[in-house]
This record gives structure tokens, sequence and C-alpha cells, in this order.
């Protein structure tokens, strides 16, 4: 029995998503464990699939991989690219010999969806919200316009009200698109733009934006430089002070051998990595070689250019975002990991942008007539509502209208999922298969005499990655050292060599990757004990890298 081809014809809701991750769990029940972190406030649970050949092994022995997606409420795209490697992974085990290899000696920890509740409100209403819909900062809604559905077309778009004050006019070269004012220009008919919406308290004369009532942006409430709400808007109380991401970290600390991450966002089409507090001289220097390496990867995959956070990313020059899930992911744990922004409309109409922060602030007028063009051709013009008038119950006349954010910019049309995703789903696991990975590479008995023999056993890392993952992790102190156990059976014991015992961690490839003849074989290493007894006898020897998988081979006295 196979699992019917992913439904990419619309978003998820829980409970389709629900229904479809029990059901893969049933058809792959060999490859595929499913298992609820936490519930949410308002009861549903956050699902986690585990994906592995459990034939070969316990997922924890395993290198590991983590793949997040939908933690803020309206990126659902994220959880549709999430599900759908899902489905590529199990459909294509057997069938596929990267994946089928990928299965059998490594773990894909797949959480599709972080803000469920949020999500939910984000699919069956109207309204958009940052993750939870938990008030926060403040319980009440404060004075101020906030966004609403005030003509009943199930849209929360925008308003446009004539004022001689405005900063916007009607462009001459569509009617649609609403151009800026020219500092110098009179004389003309102006608007003033708002969200579509209703003012609380209004006084009758002046209005002002009300802050969001769901507050909270689960991406600022980690531990990495978390900073409260008056420095960092959407914080949380304290780092983790939400159920979604506190049995996050949970998981974490309890599965210690995930060496990588991908978190889904949207949008802007963009591979982003590390920092967001701190200039890329803040890596240990083969640490940055290596992200940029695996970037290198994901842009000839995936076409997305891959840039640092800190120098290209930020919404301001002078402030920077804490408490981000992919810098707690390296500097915390040492992971080398991205956060990947997918979709973006304008990239998508043939806009070129330099910097995504700087066009989203401003940009030429014929960028939107392009996206105008491509929405009228690609989208068949449903990407964007044409303004209507409309009575507002305390504005008066107004009209309506503007781009559909959810299913336009915040969010791909269902029709350029399937291509993405494919991309992004090559990404996903040519990255997980850079994690380390130890084998036994040789096995040795002599028999010294008597009953007296030498066990030598020599492993090695087949991984790209070092066993301990990255510079920042040794830093850290995040993963240990290798662990190695000599199993005596009855009647033999041990003469010298330690039957508990330390060993160095393993190079992989990516130090000779720079540097062609790094450290000759420091991907391997072996150990040697002296033990008596009885000829035929088998001696187990068994060694524990976090993050590169145990291993177990036995040994015949003879």
């Amino acid at each position: 029995m196979t699992i019917p081809a992913f439904d990419f014809s619309h978003y998820f809701s829980y409970e389709e998503l629900t229904n479809y991750l029990t059901q893969m769990a049933q058809i792959y029940p060999n490859l595929m464990h499913l298992e609820s972190l936490e519930k949410t406030e308002e009861g549903r649970e956050i699902w986690l699939a585990t994906v592995t050949d459990q034939t070969t092994g316990n997922a924890v022995e395993k290198p590991g991989y983590w793949i997040d997606a939908n933690t803020h409420a309206a990126e659902v795209t994220g959880s549709a690219i999430a599900c759908y490697i899902l489905y590529q992974v199990l459909s294509q085990y057997d069938q596929e010999e990267k994946i089928t290899y990928l299965l059998q000696n490594y773990t894909l920890y797949i959480l599709p969806r972080i803000a469920v509740d949020g999500a939910e409100k984000y699919l069956q209403t109207p309204y958009n919200l940052r993750s939870s819909p938990r008030p926060y900062p403040e319980s009440e809604q404060q004075d101020g316009l906030y966004p609403e559905d005030i003509n009943g077309d199930g849209l929360i778009l925008n308003m446009r009200i004539k004022d001689p004050c405005g900063a916007w006019k009607i462009s001459e070269d569509d009617p649609r698109l609403m151009v800026r004012r020219q500092p110098d220009e009179f004389g003309g008919s102006y608007y003033t733009l708002f969200p579509e919406g209703l003012i609380h308290n209004y006084n009758g004369y002046e209005l002002k934006i009300a802050p969001a009532l769901e507050g909270l942006d689960f991406n600022r409430n980690y531990p990495y430089y978390w900073q409260p709400e008056g420095e960092q808007s959407g914080a949380g109380d304290f780092p983790f002070s939400e159920p979604e991401t506190r049995a996050e970290a949970e998981f974490w600390r309890k599965h210690r051998n995930i060496n990588g991450f991908m978190t889904y966002h949207t949008f802007g089409a963009l591979i982003l990595r590390p920092y967001s507090t701190h200039p890329d001289e803040h890596f240990p220097t083969a640490d940055l070689d290596i992200y940029q390496l695996i970037g290198r990867q994901g842009t000839a995959l995936t076409g997305y250019k891959c840039i640092g956070i800190y120098k290209d990313f930020r919404y301001d020059p002078k402030t920077v975002v804490y408490g981000a899930m992919d810098d707690y992911g390296y500097d915390h744990w040492g992971w080398f990991g991205f956060t990947v922004e997918l979709w973006d409309a304008a990239k998508e109409a043939g806009v070129e942008k330099q910097n995504n922060i700087e066009w989203g602030l401003e940009h030429p007028v014929e960028d939107d007539l392009k996206i105008l063009q491509w929405n009228d051709e690609y989208l068949e013009g449903k990407g964007f509502i044409d303004w209507q008038g409309f009575e507002h119950p305390q504005l008066g006349a107004v009209e309506i209208g503007g781009w559909d954010m959810k299913r336009m910019w915040k969010n791909a049309p269902a029709k350029a999922l399937p291509e993405m995703g494919d991309r992004h789903f090559k990404f996903a696991i040519t990255h997980a298969l850079m994690s380390p990975r130890l084998a036994v590479a040789r096995t040795a008995v002599t028999h010294e005499g008597a009953d007296i023999y030498r066990i030598t056993v020599q492993w090695e890392n087949l991984g790209f990655l070092p066993t301990y993952t990255s510079k920042k992790a040794l830093e850290r102190q995040a993963v240990r050292p290798t662990r190695v156990k000599l199993g005596l059976p009855e009647g033999v014991s041990l003469i010298s060599g330690e039957q508990q015992q330390e060993i160095e961690h393993l190079e992989g490839r990516s130090n000779k990757w720079f540097n062609k003849s790094a450290n000759g074989t420091d991907y391997r290493t072996h150990r040697s004990w002296v033990v008596k007894g009885k000829g035929g006898s088998e001696v187990m020897v068994e060694a524990i890298a976090e993050r590169a998988g145990t291993v177990r081979t036995s040994v015949i006295l003879s």
C-alpha cells in the first residue's frame, strides 16, 4: 500500500494535517513514528514525525536532522513544504538510492506546524496574526484602528480615503495601483491608506493604528540574546515561555543526535543564516567556511540566494533581532542550519532585488506594474481585489481593495508549490546527508599465546561533518566525546586497556574541502585491549557518538 501523492491544491487545516500525518504513520509503520510534543493552549497537538528505517537501528542512535515550519501562523507555505518532504522520503524509500541510504543510516525529525493554534485561526478566518492567538502583551484590544473584515467578503484588505494630506495617489499607469505623492506635489486627488478595519474608541477626529492584540512572535522567544518586550517586540514573558517553543526545547534536550536544521518561513525567496545579532567575524572561521559552503549548495539547488542576516536582512541598520531560533540552534547547540524564506511574488514576476528589506521600503513603480502584469497572467488577476466603494460605519465613504496578502504575498499560490517543494526537498536531503556517521572500519583479534588475546577495533567517520558537528559545539561543550564500552562475557577478563573510555572526535571530509591533506587520516582512530578467556568467546564493542550514531561490533576470540 502506498500513500496518495501529496495534495498541493490547498493548505491543510489542523484536522487535515492530523489525518494526513496519522495516515502516513499507519502506512509506513517501520519508517515513521508520530508523536505529540505537547498540547497547545487551545488543546491541539503539536505533531512531530520521526522518520528512519527502524529495522536498521533506533532513531536516536543515528545522526539526526531537524526540519520545522509554520513558526509564524500566517506562513503556511512552510508547513506544506515540510509535509511534502515527509511524503517524498517515505514514498521514495526502496525506490531511490539516496533516500534509502538516508533512512537506513540517519534520522529526520519533522515538525510541520509549530504555530498550530495560530495557523488554524489564519486558515479559517480572515484574520492575520504573528504566531499565537493568545493576547499579548495586553489582554484587551488597545485604542486605534484594528483589522476587521468590514464588508464581509472574507478578506481583510486595505482602505483608501480621500485626504488632502494624503501621501498616496492613483497611478496613471494602472488605476489599481497606489503610488507615492511627490514631496513638492499639490493640486491633485490624494489618499491616505489604512488596513481594512474598525477603530476602537474613535474620537471622531484623529486615528492611530492599534498595536496587534495577538503580538506574540515565537521566533523571538528562544534564549539566544532574548530581550523583554520593551527591547524586543513579541518576545514573550521569558525564553521558552510558550508551550510550542518549550516543547521543542524539551525534545532537543532529550535527542542529542541532531546536527543540522531547516526552518521554513515566508517570504523573500532567500536562505538566511545566523547571526542576527553579530557580523560574520563572530563565527569560528572554520564554521563560517562550512556555513557558506552549505549555503552555496542551497543556492545551486533552490535558486535562492544565501545571505547572512546581520549584514543583509536587518529591518533597521541600527537594530538587530533577538531570540531567534536559528541563532539559538547554532550558538547553543552548534548545529548548522538555515531559515528559509519561501516564495516571493515580486521575484516570480521578474523583479530584481538588491536587498529585500530596502526594496520593501521603497522601489520603482515599474516593479509594481510588473507584479500586476504577472498577477493578471499567472494568477488570472485573482491576487488583486479591485477597489470598491463602501460606507464605513465610523469613517464614512471609503474604498476597499488591494493585494490578497494571504494567497499571493505571504504564501505561494497552490500551483507554485510542487516545483518549489521539489527544490527544497533536494536541499534538505543534501544538507542532512552532510551529517557525521560513525562506522567500524576494521576489527582484529591476535592470539598472544595460551588464552591471551589482543583485540583491536578501528572506527571511522563516513560523514562530511566531524563527529562534533561544529567548532561552536566544541566551544559550548554541546556534544559529548565518543564513549567506547567493552562488553566481556562470563569467563573473559580484561588484562590491559580500559573497559569504558572516551575517544577523540573524528573529523569528516569538511576540513579537506579547504585543505586537501588536512591532518592525514584524522577521520579514523582505533583502540586495543588484551583479554584472557576461552577461545570461541564473543566480545562486544560499542561506540556511542551522540551526533554520529551508535555502532556495535563483536569479535570472536580465535
